[in-house]
């Protein structure tokens, strides 16, 4: 027992080493390189489950929405399962996040997922036309990846996500490839039962890891008068603007999820991330989730969180939501969730999910 004993205490403070190597420094500086990257929808956090537990979820989820904040949780997924989730977000755009995972034994779970943002349509404005020329132009960003996870042992599992990601504004474009990795990797440490599957797991996972993006298209093409102070040459000569390229938001997570509440019908979930990203400074987001079970109806779930902790200026706030997971016949369920979370001034947002388990 005392042996038992030693061990927590060694993995807690373990834990609380790491987290306090990551989050510490926000402590102590400001943000850094802000506005410095593009594609930046990759980083609002998709899934009704995470964003509930205010996006701390690189450890807690092991559903197919898990592909997003860390792909290694799909290797504990026990059912295929197909979700689709709507978020309506700030100012008039909308974000939709859909994928599927099939479990393939001996193989692994294979994912597909697609995560796409539409800004609406806006007016066309010039100098000579401040107030609109009457024609409208819109703007659409999506992401689109091929997702492979897999346990390597019972208490360890992997993934890896490749995605295609293409922005688009106008006439104008841009497209870059990203890898998501990440692991999960479950310990004996405050477990109720003395079992992995209910001690404390470790997560980590980077996100966005990729090659450069630079928009190019027709509407960089303007006239240009390239003498403009001398009289016989030929003006507004056809001229491209040639614009930088910006990199992806990279983000790299680590975290744990310990269940102090475990039985055949109840179970509570607590979790807390650390987040180090190449646009801004280092946060901590922690969150929590209590799930019934009730056997021949299904799982009943409420969760809770908060993003951005020790983030200077930061708008991110509380969060929470639920869903059930209803079983039906044929070994297959319905999961249906909510979330929502508060921006402070620029608002609060919800955000849908259906899924199937098959």
């Amino acid at each position: 027992m005392k042996m038992v004993h030693n061990r927590f205490r060694v993995g807690l403070a373990a834990s609380l080493a790491v987290l306090i190597a990551i989050s510490g420094p926000a402590l102590a500086q400001k943000p850094y390189r802000m506005g410095t990257t593009t594609a930046n929808f990759l980083e609002i956090g998709y899934g009704t489950s995470g964003t509930a537990m205010g996006d701390a979820a690189v450890s807690a989820l092991h559903d197919v929405s898990s592909v997003y904040w860390n792909p290694a949780g799909m290797s504990y997924m026990e059912q295929s399962e197909a979700v689709f989730s709507y978020q309506p977000w700030l100012v008039g755009i909308n974000t939709a996040f859909a994928a599927v995972g099939l479990v393939i034994p001996r193989l692994g779970t294979l994912g597909l997922n697609l995560i796409q943002v539409d800004y609406g349509d806006m007016d066309v404005t010039t100098i000579e036309y401040q107030e609109g020329t009457g024609e409208k132009f819109s703007a659409t960003d999506f992401a689109f990846g091929f997702s492979y996870a897999r346990k390597l042992a019972q208490w360890f599992g992997f993934g890896a996500t490749g995605k295609y990601v293409s922005s688009r504004i106008w006439h104008t474009h841009a497209t870059a490839l990203a890898f998501d990795l990440g692991v999960i990797v479950q310990t004996h440490f405050f477990s109720p039962t003395g079992n992995r599957e209910q001690g404390m797991a470790i997560g980590m996972s980077i996100s966005n890891y990729g090659t450069k993006m630079r928009y190019d298209g027709i509407d960089l093409i303007q006239p240009i008068d390239i003498l403009p102070y001398e009289q016989g040459n030929y003006r507004d000569v056809p001229g491209q603007f040639r614009l930088e390229s910006w990199e992806l938001p990279l983000i790299f997570r680590i975290g744990f999820s310990v269940k102090p509440l475990y039985s055949e019908r109840h179970e509570l979930t607590l979790a807390a991330d650390a987040l180090h990203p190449n646009n801004n400074s280092e946060s901590l987001n922690i969150g929590g989730e209590y799930r019934v079970n009730l056997p021949g109806t299904g799982t009943f779930y409420l969760r809770g969180g908060y993003k951005a902790l020790f983030m200077p200026d930061s708008e991110y706030g509380l969060s929470f939501g639920g869903g059930m997971v209803l079983r039906m016949m044929n070994n297959t369920a319905v999961r249906v969730e909510y979330a929502y979370r508060n921006i402070g001034i620029l608002g609060r947002v919800h955000a849908y999910s259906f899924g199937v388990l098959f």
